[in-house]
């Protein structure tokens, strides 16, 4: 539970254009932890299934500890490692999974839509407080698959106005969004590995207000081996000298779906590099391609895409971001 109330501040200081404030996350160094050598030990200001709620919680275990094994260069002592596991109750297996929200859990079908991570703004013990526009979210991360051909791990980071954002997200959280953040990551063959992670703007909500972030060994619900682990050191929000970031359109800028393809345009006044990225609404990247052109026409056929609610983005070589949704039907 938390402990930790004051949102944790630092001050960037950039020659060319004076002070930037730049907040970070609460504990993000994994080096304070609540009831520590007990079943229900966690990360301060970090939560996992010892603090959930849901008609199923009291049959969850504990599967977070505190690790003395640390990225390399770090200052700190510790890092945070959580474990996938065998329920004790349907024969499924329970993947590990950590948030700055609260876990819920409330199916025995692991893809049922009841079970989520939230964010419960009225209660600071669940919620992350974040009025900023960081441009990327970089982590230390180490997964150890405890069997051939597992699931990837999954880091997701939902920045969103006054609402109670949930992780995988509903219809409904869509007016919420302001920001996306999210990497689904292979083994890391027993080392540590540094990830920088881009946030996207798609909007359409602007006021950021809360952050919720959340870790889980396997980006599926159920896949996976008993025993995967996830090890996790040292997040950093971090932000451009520039502030918010810019989300001007191009000359041309146009998402469109026909009979048979999403159909994505773009035009430049010179060749510039660019990526092109899908992402639906639970902020998975489902496409990325890049080009280098001055015009962008992008097919992705429909076949491959559910229906439901999309973010296109472009984003250039200079770093800008252009972003559009789109509804698939």
């Amino acid at each position: 539970m938390k402990k930790l109330f004051t949102l944790a501040i630092i001050f960037i200081f950039v020659a060319a254009t004076g002070v930037i404030k730049a907040q970070q996350v609460n504990n993000s160094g994994f080096e304070t932890w609540d009831n520590l050598g007990a079943a229900t030990e966690e990360p301060t200001d970090w939560n996992s299934f010892k603090t959930g709620t849901g008609s199923l919680i009291s049959f969850t275990s504990q599967q977070i500890k505190r690790s003395t094994v640390v990225r390399p260069g770090s200052a700190g002592t510790y890092s945070c490692v959580i474990w996938s596991k065998m329920a004790p109750i349907g024969g499924i297996l329970a993947n590990g999974n950590f948030t700055t929200g609260q876990v819920n859990a409330n199916s025995v079908t692991p893809t049922d839509p009841t079970n989520f991570n939230a964010t419960v703004i009225t209660d600071p013990a669940f919620s992350e407080a974040l009025t900023g526009h960081p441009d990327s979210l970089v982590v230390w991360v180490k997964f150890k698959p405890a069997g051939a051909g597992a699931d990837s791990a999954r880091v997701n980071a939902f920045i969103h106005d006054s609402y109670n954002m949930k992780d995988p997200a509903d219809v409904a959280a869509a007016a919420h969004l302001v920001g996306v953040a999210v990497e689904n990551f292979p083994s890391t063959n027993g080392q540590w590995s540094r990830l920088s992670i881009p946030f996207a703007y798609p909007g359409p909500a602007v006021t950021p207000a809360f952050i919720l972030i959340s870790f889980t060994t396997n980006k599926t619900p159920g896949n996976g081996t008993a025993a995967d682990s996830l090890y996790v050191d040292d997040l950093s929000l971090i932000y451009n000298s520039g502030g918010i970031p810019t989300v001007n359109k191009p000359q041309k800028y146009n998402v469109y779906t026909d009979a048979n393809d999403l159909i994505i345009q773009a035009s430049f006044q010179k060749p510039v590099k660019s990526e092109i990225c899908i992402y639906n609404i639970n902020g998975q990247l489902i496409y990325k391609n890049q080009v280098n052109s001055a015009l962008v026409s992008e097919h992705v056929t429909l076949n491959s895409m559910n229906k439901g609610m999309y973010i296109v983005t472009i984003t250039n070589e200079a770093g800008d971001m252009f972003s559009q949704k789109i509804t698939i039907n």
